[in-house]
Order: C-alpha cells, then sequence, then structure tokens
C-alpha cells in the first residue's frame, strides 16, 4: 500500500505584523510553483490537523519569520473562490506585538513597509481590498473574492456583493 498524500486544508491563516505604522510583508520570489510568485503578502499558511486558528498562526509565524506574537487580534474571514481550485477559508489577523529575532525566510523576502506604501506594491486585487478594511474598519468582516487565474471577478463584503475598483 502506497502512502496517501494527505489533502491540504481548506483553512488558512494570514496574518499583518504591525510595528512603526509598518506592515512586516514577504515578498514571494523563493518558492518554487508558487501561485503567490511574485506578489507581495503578510505571512501565514494551512492548518495542520487539530490545530485552532490561534495555534496555526502563531506556528506559521514562528516559522515564516522566527517571531512569536504576544499580541494579535482576529479582523475576519475571506473565502477565496478561484476557478479550478479549491475554495480556501482565510482567517485574517493583525499582530501589534512580538518577540524574537526576525530571521530569513525560506519563501521570499521580508521586509516592513510602510502602511501608505503597500499599495504601490505588486498584490493581489483583493489583498488591496482587505488592507483597506484592515485601516478603515475596526469591526470584523467576511469577504467573498472570486478569481478567474489572477483577475478578481466578483467581490462580496458580509454577504452584499460590492464593486471594487
Amino acid at each position: 500500500m502506497g502512502e496517501t498524500k494527505k489533502q491540504r486544508s481548506p483553512l488558512t491563516t494570514l496574518c499583518y505584523i504591525e510595528k512603526d505604522d509598518s506592515y512586516l510583508m514577504l515578498h514571494r520570489i523563493k518558492k518554487k510553483q508558487d501561485v503567490n510568485e511574485g506578489k507581495w503578502i503578510g505571512v501565514g499558511g494551512h492548518f495542520e490537523e487539530n490545530e485552532s486558528p490561534e495555534n496555526c498562526l502563531l506556528r506559521e509565524v514562528k516559522e515564516e519569520t522566527g517571531l512569536t506574537l504576544t499580541s494579535w487580534r482576529f479582523r475576519g474571514i475571506v473565502t477565496f473562490i478561484a476557478k479550478g481550485w479549491p475554495t480556501e477559508y482565510m482567517c485574517l489577523y493583525t499582530a501589534d506585538g512580538f518577540e524574537g529575532t526576525l530571521r530569513e525566510c525560506d519563501e521570499g523576502e521580508l521586509a516592513w513597509v510602510a502602511k501608505k506604501d503597500v499599495s504601490a506594491l505588486r498584490l493581489w486585487d483583493g489583498d488591496r481590498i482587505f488592507l483597506k478594511l484592515l485601516i478603515e474598519r475596526d469591526t470584523f468582516f467576511s469577504l467573498k473574492l472570486s478569481y478567474d487565474g489572477d483577475e478578481l471577478i466578483e467581490t462580496e463584503l458580509d454577504g452584499v456583493k460590492i464593486t471594487y475598483k
């Protein structure tokens, strides 16, 4: 009997660590066959078996940055629909407290980017929406993003279709 390949969880976390009005951003340029290749994103990843969102958040941040979070907030849930891919549900966090020393990441280059400059980076269009929501809203939100390849084709915020440009 061959080993069955474990299916990746459809649940993920993404965290924007904050310091001095900047976010810690990950420029995805090191991983092979990376759906995020060349894009700038926060840090995070897929849940492992028996993990809560917070377990996944803390493990992924530690693995990717070397930092241990001491203060974080669950800000929203993002549902990703993409043609040819399984639906993904992402728990979105911000964190404003951490300990430890930032280390190199094997998935890309980490950099502190001023929040005002983040929109100039090469981002997914949907990321632009939730990054704006993180700044403008203090309340929890649910965002649904539908993609066809790299193109964002439909967006819903808290169950209501929105137009984004």
